[in-house]
This record gives structure tokens, sequence and C-alpha cells, in this order.
């Protein structure tokens, strides 16, 4: 089975401990960005940073560098995002039989397990891999984070969108593809509050092995570069995302601890795998 990966080059905050969790499981990574290093909101992106980032770690020359022009904007900028994408996973699905899409946030904390559910993913004829994700939301100690759970502090898994697909695949929104998955979970049932309870779960991983997705582990500075550039810039200003981000991580562990009182942004203090503490 042939493995291929794509990466949109745009944030360097955890792009070489994400590409290094896979690099030498895969044979070739598409590596897309915008070729002025403009994001798909207009605001400049840290492209070049990416680039050296990339090169310095691709000692086996496994990455292919591919500029294309993805900052429309006449465009919604989750259309440009889920068009980038589109083009970047056509790129990689050349020769391949499945491409990992990874944000460079995403973090695998054991590959062999992600791995091992991809080829049991290929073994019942599904075309899409969903794999649980851990959402990291700040530090709260050296190997402490973070992380959304339920309101009593059960860890949950977050699903983004398939974390494999077939060579080939549409996409339909960002990562989210309409094929037949093979779901992964951190129970025998389903733990994302954004999916039905009913939804099925072929196999069970323990949150040692789910992926660790620092989305919104950054410095205050960098956090308001990321919510400007992103696909949902004009969701989080009118939430006020950033300023309740901000609150929350002056007092991880406090946020913790009031989260039952809370309606929603439900939190625990999570450690994370000895293997991914070397991230910044």
């Amino acid at each position: 089975m042939r493995r291929h990966a794509y990466v949109l080059a745009a944030d360097p905050h955890f792009l070489t401990a994400s590409i290094r969790s896979y690099y030498d499981r895969v044979d070739r990574i598409v590596v897309s960005y915008d070729a002025t290093s403009t994001s798909w909101t207009g605001t400049p992106l840290p492209v070049e940073q990416c680039l050296a980032a990339i090169r310095a770690l691709d000692v086996d020359g496994r990455c292919v560098l591919a500029p294309g022009s993805f900052a429309d904007l006449d465009r919604d900028p989750l259309t440009n995002d889920t068009r980038q994408r589109q083009v970047a996973l056509d790129q990689a699905s050349e020769g391949a039989d499945w491409v990992v899409q990874l944000d460079t946030d995403e973090v695998l904390a054991r590959p062999e397990t992600f791995f091992a559910a991809l080829d049991h993913t290929e073994e019942a004829a599904a075309d899409g891999l969903d794999y649980p994700a851990r959402w990291l939301y700040t530090r709260a100690g050296a190997d402490r984070f973070l992380e959304s759970s339920t309101r009593f502090g059960r860890p949950v898994a977050s699903f983004p969108g398939p974390l494999a697909v077939r060579a080939g695949t549409t996409l339909t929104l960002s990562r989210q593809a309409d094929v037949p998955l093979y779901r992964v979970d951190l129970r025998p049932w389903n733990t994302d509050p954004h999916h039905p309870r009913t939804a099925v779960v072929h196999e069970v991983v323990p949150l040692e092995a789910a992926v660790l997705h620092y989305s919104w582990v950054r410095p205050p500075e960098i956090m308001r570069r990321k919510f400007a550039w992103s696909g949902h810039a004009a969701e989080y200003t009118r939430r006020g995302v950033y300023e309740r981000w901000e609150s929350f991580s002056r007092r991880p562990r406090l946020a913790a601890l009031t989260s039952p009182l809370r309606s929603d942004d439900w939190f625990r203090v999570g450690r994370v795998p000895d293997a991914a503490t070397d991230v910044p």
C-alpha cells in the first residue's frame, strides 16, 4: 500500500514535530503553499519560515514543493481552504493508494497505532479514516495542557475530517469528504459532542494514541495572527473567541476547575505522551 501525504505550509509553530511524526511512514509529501505568501483571508503568511523548516527536516527528499494561488478574496475563506486542500490532495494522489491529510499543528503521538488503523481501513473497504484527536487549548504545565472534555472532565475526541483518504477523493468542506469512513474513537461509543450518539465506532484506541491537535497552543501574538488567517476568522471575531482564549490561558487550571459551571467550553487538564513533549 503506497502512502503519500500533503501539508499546507502556512503556520510553522508545530510543523516540524507534525511532519516528523509520520515522515518515515509515507513515500511522498506534497507541500502546498500560496506563492505570494497570502492567506485565505488576505493576511500575510510566514511561508518562507515554513519552507526553511521543511528543507531542514527533509533528509530523504520526500517533500515536493507545490506553490499555487489560493488567496482569492472574492471567495469565502473556507472555499479557499477547501480548494487548496483539494489541489494538494489531487497532487498527492498521483501514484498513491492513500493520502494522509494532517494539519501542521497535529502530531501523531503513536504513529504505529495510526497506520495500523489505516491498514484496518483498507481491510474494511472504507474510503476514509476518521481518527480521534485531542483538542489542546493552552499549556498548563511542562507536559500538561488544557484540553476539551466532557462537562465533568472525561476526555473527548474531535474529528475535523478523515485524516487519511483514498487517492482521488473529492473533499466537500476543508478536510471533510462524503465517503464511507472507518471510525476510530477513544471508547466503544462516540465521544465527540459534534457527532450523534449513534455514530458507529469500528475500533477503539487509548487516549495516549490520539492525535495531539495543538490547535490553539500559541503565544498571544501568534494566536492573533492565526485567528486572522483562519477560514473561521469572521466567526472568531464575532463570538469574541480570542478574548475567551486569553482569559482561559491565563488561568488554565481554574478554567478546568470551573468547567462544570459553564454551559459549554468544558475542559480538563491532561498529560500528553512523553514522545510529544518536545514541541514549542
